[in-house]
C-alpha cells in the first residue's frame, strides 16, 4: 500500500502491561471501532509500534478456530486426572465400563484416521488422556493392552513416513512433540492383546453354549452384569481388538526388506477388512444398549454407540503443537473413520499385491495407475518404501541394472565397469529421486517433477560430453567394436525419452489439480502434442536400437518379405503414443478453430495475457527447453489460421480412433492400457461427431456454441455443442 494513502493517527506512548494478578485489562473494541468510522477507504493506523508489517504478522486471538488456547479446560494432565477427567477404573458398574471402554476404542479410530489426514498427533490420538499416562491403566488389562498397541502402532506408522519422507511440506505428521509414543513393554503389545482376546473369546463361547452357559459363567468372571449383553460387548471388543492386532501385523510385514512380507501382509489386511465390518454391524447392538443416546446428529459421532468418549481432552495438548499455532481439530465421524480404514487397507492391498516388476516401465506405469485412486499418506509410504530399498529397486537390483535393461541393452551390460563413472551414478540416483518424487501427494509431485526437468537435461548434456571425450565423434566409432559405446548411446537415447515422459506427467497433473482454465486447453493441448511427438520418437528410435541388436545377433543372410514387414511395424508402445498426438493435435486446432470463430463461450482474463499465461504455465519446461525451439510465437503460429472447414477436411479425430483400434489387439493382456484406448475412442468419436455438427449447423445458427468436458477421459476433454 503506498505511504501517501495511509493516515497518521496520534497514538499515545505508552508502557507494556505488567503481567501479574494486579493486571486490569480494558475492553478496547469502541476504541477500534471509531477508529474505523474515520478511515477512509486505502487509509490504514499506523503508529510507532503498529504498522501493517505488524498487522499482517499478528495473531488472531479469541476465535476458537485460531485460538484453540480459548477452549482450554484443563491446564495440565494432572490437573484432568485429579479433576476425574479419565478414571481408572472408568466406571464401578461393570456393565458401563465395558460401554465407556469400547467408546474410547471407536474415538481412537476416528482420532488415529484424522491424524493420518494430516492433523497434529498432539491434538489428535494423544488427546486421550489414557495414552499420555500409561502406567495409570495397567490395572485395568482392556484398557492397558488397547493403549499399548496403538502407541506401537503410531510409533511404526512415524517410522514408516519419516523414512519415506514423503509427508507433506508442513510436516505435522511426523512430529512427536516429546509425546510417550515409547512406553515401557510396548513391545509386548501383542502378548498383553493376545492375552486379553483370548479371555473375552472363552467368555464368548461360553455365551454360546446354552446348556452349560449358566454354570460356565458362574465358573467364569463375566465382562459386565448384564448377562443378556454379554455376547454382543464380547463380539464388539473382539472385533476392535483383533483388527488392532492385525492392522499391527500389516505395518511389520510391510517392512520386511525385499518385499518379504506382502504375502503375510495379504492374509492380514484381509482378516482387517473383514473386522471392519464387524465392527461398523456393531454399532446397532452398541446404540441399543447404550442408555439416553439420541439419533440426531449419529452421523457426526465418533462412537458405535454415539455416546461421548470418556478420557479425552483435545486441548490439552494444543501447547505442543509448534511451530504452528494451535488449531481447533475436528475429528473425523467414526463412520468416515472406518471408511477410510477400508480405503487404506484396500490400498495397501494392491501394493502387496504388485508383482514386483523389473522393468522401470513397468514401475513408472503401476505407480501412476496407483495414484489415480488417490492413496492417502500412510499407503504412499508404504509403497515408496517398497519400490527404493537401500539404494536398490524393491532392494534387490542395483539402479545401473535397472537402467540398462529400460535402456534395451543386453544382459551383460549391467555388469560393466562404465557404471563406476560418476554421470551414470549420479543418473541412477536421479532415478531414485524421480520414483520417490511420483509416491508424492499430486501438487507436491507436479511442482517437483517440473523442477527436476532440468536436472535430467543437465545430465544428459554431461553424458554426452562424457561420451564425446572418451570416444570422440558417434560417427567415427564402429558400434561392434566398442560395448561401452553402446552402452552411452543407448542410455543417452533413455534419457531423452524419460525427460520427455515426465514432462507429459507434469502437463497431465495439471488437468488432475484443476489447473487450467477453458481458455488455456488449447495452449496446453498443443503443448502435450508437441511433448508426446517428441516422446514417441525416441520411444521409437528406442524401439528400432533394439531391433537392430536383435538383428545382428541373428546374422540372417537374406531377409524374407515376412521378415521385411515385421521389421517396419510400428511398435504398440508407440501406437499408443499416436493415438493420444492425434487427440491432442485435434483437440487443439478444435479449440483454436473455435476460438478464432467465436463460436466457443470463454471469459477474458482482465489480469494478464495470454503470453503471460503461456510462460506462469510452461515456465519450468521452457527453463530445461522441453522441447527445444518452443515458445508462445510458435504456438501462436501453428494455432492462428485454424478453421473449421479445415478440420472437417482432416479429421484428427479419426485418425485417433483407427489408431485405437489397431493398437487394442497388441494390449490384450494389458487391462489399463486397454481400459485408455476405449476412453481414447469415446473421446475422440463423440468429438468427431461434435465437429461435424458445428461444422454443418454452426454457420447457419450463430447461437450454437461449444464448451468442454472430462465425461470420458480424466485430461482429454469431450466437447458439447449447445445453443447459448
Amino acid at each position: 500500500m503506498a505511504d501517501d494513502a495511509a493516515a497518521e493517527v496520534s497514538v499515545p506512548e505508552r508502557t507494556s502491561i505488567p503481567s501479574g494478578d494486579d493486571s486490569v485489562w480494558a475492553d478496547v473494541s469502541p476504541l477500534f471501532e471509531s477508529a474505523c468510522k474515520d478511515l477512509q477507504d486505502g487509509e490504514l493506523i499506523h503508529g510507532d509500534n503498529f504498522n501493517l508489517f505488524a498487522a499482517m504478522s499478528a495473531l488472531e486471538i479469541m476465535d476458537p478456530k485460531m485460538d484453540s488456547g480459548i477452549v482450554c479446560k484443563y491446564y495440565s494432565i494432572d490437573e484432568a486426572i485429579e479433576n476425574g477427567a479419565a478414571p481408572v477404573p472408568i466406571s464401578i458398574n461393570k456393565t458401563v465400563d465395558v460401554q465407556c471402554t469400547i467408546d474410547i476404542m471407536d474415538h481412537l479410530l476416528a482420532c488415529e484416521a484424522t491424524w493420518h489426514k494430516g492433523h497434529s498427533l498432539a491434538q489428535t490420538v494423544f488427546s486421550c488422556i489414557y495414552l499420555l499416562r500409561p502406567d495409570r491403566t495397567s490395572s485395568h488389562a482392556l484398557l492397558h493392552s488397547y493403549c499399548r498397541v496403538i502407541r506401537a502402532t503410531c510409533k511404526a506408522v512415524i517410522s514408516v513416513v519419516s523414512d519415506a519422507r514423503t509427508h507433506e511440506e508442513d510436516d505435522l505428521f511426523t512430529m512427536a512433540y516429546g509425546l510417550p509414543l515409547d512406553g515401557d513393554g510396548d513391545e509386548k503389545c501383542l502378548s498383553l492383546l493376545n492375552a486379553v482376546e483370548e479371555t473375552i473369546s472363552r467368555q464368548l463361547r461360553a455365551c454360546k453354549a446354552p446348556s452349560s452357559r449358566r454354570r460356565v459363567l458362574e465358573e467364569m468372571e463375566p465382562l459386565q452384569t448384564n448377562l443378556d449383553l454379554e455376547e454382543g460387548y464380547c463380539k464388539a471388543l473382539l472385533c476392535r481388538l483383533r483388527f488392532r492386532k492385525h492392522f499391527y501385523h500389516v505395518l511389520t510385514s510391510m517392512r520386511r526388506p525385499q518385499g518379504r512380507g506382502l504375502e503375510l501382509a495379504r492374509k492380514h489386511i484381509a482378516t482387517c477388512i473383514s473386522e471392519l465390518d464387524c465392527i461398523y454391524r456393531s454399532s446397532d447392538f452398541l446404540r441399543s444398549s447404550a442408555c439416553g443416546t439420541s439419533e440426531d446428529g449419529i452421523e457426526d459421532r465418533t462412537t458405535a454407540s454415539g455416546c461421548q468418549p470418556i478420557g479425552f481432552d483435545a486441548s490439552l495438548n494444543c501447547r505442543l503443537s509448534a511451530p504452528t499455532p494451535p488449531r481447533a481439530i475436528k475429528i473425523l465421524s467414526w463412520k468416515k473413520a472406518i471408511e477410510y480404514f477400508v480405503k487404506l487397507l484396500h490400498d495397501l492391498d494392491i501394493i502387496c499385491s504388485y508383482s514386483l516388476d523389473p522393468s522401470l516401465e513397468g514401475v513408472l506405469q503401476f505407480v501412476v495407475q496407483f495414484q489415480k485412486s488417490q492413496p492417502d499418506l500412510v499407503a504412499r509410504a508404504h509403497l515408496q518404501l517398497l519400490l527404493v530399498q537401500d539404494g536398490k529397486l524393491y532392494g534387490r537390483e542395483s539402479m545401473f541394472a535397472v537402467i540398462t535393461r529400460a535402456a534395451v541393452l543386453p544382459e551383460v551390460a549391467k555388469n560393466h565397469d562404465v557404471q563406476k563413472n560418476e554421470y551414470f551414478v549420479q543418473l541412477g540416483q536421479l532415478v531414485i529421486n524421480t520414483l520417490k518424487i511420483l509416491c508424492t501427494n499430486a501438487a507436491w509431485q507436479r511442482r517437483k517433477l517440473g523442477k527436476m526437468l532440468q536436472d535430467w537435461r543437465v545430465i544428459y548434456v554431461q553424458l554426452e560430453l562424457a561420451f564425446r571425450k572418451e570416444f570422440g565423434e558417434v560417427s567415427s566409432i564402429p558400434e561392434d567394436e566398442n560395448v561401452c559405446v553402446k552402452i552411452f548411446q543407448h542410455i543417452l537415447l533413455w534419457v531423452e525419452e524419460q525427460t520427455y515422459w515426465i514432462a507429459s506427467r507434469f502437463l497431465i497433473l495439471g488437468f488432475e489439480l484443476e489447473l487450467y482454465s477453458p481458455s488455456e486447453y488449447c495452449m496446453v493441448y498443443w503443448y502435450i502434442y508437441v511433448v508426446l511427438i517428441k516422446l514417441s520418437e525416441k520411444t521409437h528410435l528406442k524401439m528400432a536400437a533394439k531391433n537392430d541388436t536383435g538383428k545382428r545377433k541373428g546374422k540372417k543372410k537374406r531377409d524374407s518379405p515376412k521378415d521385411v514387414a515385421r521389421e517396419y511395424r510400428i511398435p504398440p508402445a508407440v501406437l499408443f503414443l499416436q493415438c493420444q498426438i492425434c487427440l491432442a493435435e485435434g483437440l487443439t486446432m478444435m479449440l483454436a478453430a473455435l476460438r478464432n470463430e467465436h463460436m466457443i463461450l470463454q471469459s477474458r482474463n482482465p489480469f494478464n495475457t495470454e503470453q503471460e499465461r503461456f510462460f506462469q504455465h510452461f515456465e519450468l519446461l521452457q527453463k530445461a527447453c522441453i522441447p527445444d525451439h518452443v515458445s508462445f510465437h510458435s504456438f501462436r503460429e501453428s494455432t492462428t489460421y485454424a478453421r473449421l472447414s479445415t478440420l472437417v477436411m482432416y479429421n484428427y479425430f479419426k485418425d485417433a480412433q483407427r489408431i485405437a483400434k489397431e493398437a487394442k489387439s497388441s494390449f490384450s493382456n494389458d487391462p489399463h492400457k486397454l481400459a485408455e484406448l476405449r476412453k481414447i475412442e469415446q473421446v475422440a468419436e463423440h468429438n468427431s461427431i461434435a465437429l461435424h455438427v458445428i461444422s454443418r449447423v454452426g454457420a447457419l445458427d450463430p447461437t450454437l456454441k461449444a464448451s468442454f468436458e472430462f465425461s470420458h477421459h480424466p485430461y482429454f476433454a469431450t466437447a458439447v455443442v449447445k445453443r447459448s
